[in-house]
């Protein structure tokens, strides 16, 4: 059992959270890890499942939002064109994108014969960010087995930290990696969930801001060489939904995942790619389209709860994934700590 930010007293938010605080919560999402670990390798791959049903037949809403590009993600422009996921979406390091690519398309072509035969192609999703730090990158670890690891083992209940493609990030000089956190939306007509998962790489120590208190300084005079530099290296941000909402309002509850980064205290540096991939599971959209199609949406007037879920759940999803990291050697013996090691004294 992982400790996770609220076992050591710290809250954010207003909110409450579901039941088990995770993107999970939201009926149907499953995450999956593939861990891979051999001396001054430290990465791996990540997968998120948007629904339990076959995904390229019945897509799901969706959206993406890039804060700062810095970043090598793959899928993104059909995605903005159409509005639609109809995959899997993977996590991993920036190399280990092309493979991710080519094995979740494997992927899907075992799942869907109709594809590239009687139908179109498919447009697969991944997101990255830079493990060198840790990993050594140049090795090109992440392999076919990885993915497919990474898809089948897709659970409700699911890990946290130094963990898939979380292994061998690194989140304001400290250890980072997967974190996730969810908030419940009650509104007049019906209870819903949105959940956040976050590959956390990115920030300057110095700049550390936890639950609004600016510990990061205090942290950088408690090591003797300064593992403080500028704000870059990435954070992959997903959230998902059960809110009825068109891909424009997805698009415009995913931004606001900028202020819930910003609340620990990044300032979307210059060599930071911070990009946000979000959908919502109410509105499933049949691949074969031989009628017109009816979409629910959130009234405008109410979209703000959904503004503040995003904002609430991704701030704390940043802070358990620092927290549930286990302080980690890598690559040439670079060491990045955890958290927990100093949150008490912070």
């Amino acid at each position: 059992m992982q400790n996770r930010i609220r076992d050591f007293g710290v809250k954010i938010g207003n909110l409450e959270p579901g039941s088990q605080n995770k993107i999970t919560d939201v009926q149907g999402v499953a995450v999956g890890h593939s861990t891979v670990r051999n001396g001054d390798i430290n990465t791996g791959v990540t997968s998120i499942i948007p629904h339990q049903r076959n995904i390229f037949e019945n897509k799901v809403t969706g959206a993406s939002y890039v804060v700062n590009g810095f970043g090598k993600t793959a899928g993104l422009v059909q995605l903005d064109e159409l509005g639609v996921i109809e995959t899997p979406i993977l996590l991993t390091n920036t190399f280990g994108v092309g493979q991710c690519m080519t094995s979740l398309v494997r992927y899907m072509l075992d799942e869907n014969e109709q594809i590239g035969r009687t139908t179109g192609t498919i447009n697969p999703i991944v997101g990255e960010c830079n493990d060198m730090f840790l990993n050594d990158i140049r090795s090109l670890a992440v392999r076919e087995e990885h993915v497919i690891e990474a898809l089948r083992t897709a659970t409700f209940d699911f890990e946290e930290g130094g963990v898939g493609a979380g292994t061998g990030m690194k989140c304001f000089g400290l250890k980072g990696g997967i974190g996730s956190a969810s908030r419940k939306i009650p509104l007049s007509y019906g209870n819903y969930t949105l959940g956040v998962l976050v590959l956390s790489n990115f920030g300057s120590m110095e700049n550390f801001i936890l639950n609004g208190d600016q510990v990061g300084r205090r942290l950088v005079r408690k090591f003797s060489k300064a593992i403080d530099e500028q704000d870059k290296g990435s954070i992959m941000i997903i959230v998902a939904t059960d809110l009825p909402v068109s891909s424009r309002q997805m698009k415009r509850i995913i931004k606001r995942s900028g202020a819930g980064l910003a609340r620990t205290g990044s300032i979307f540096g210059n060599g930071s790619g911070d990009i946000v991939i979000g959908f919502s599971t109410a509105n499933q959209i049949k691949h074969d389209q031989g009628e017109l199609q009816s979409l629910q949406m959130l009234p405008e007037d109410d979209i703000d709860q959904a503004f503040m879920a995003s904002v609430e759940a991704t701030e704390e999803a940043i802070l358990n994934s620092m927290v549930t990291a286990e302080t980690t050697v890598g690559r040439n013996g670079n060491t990045l700590y955890s958290l927990k090691e100093f949150i008490e004294e912070v």
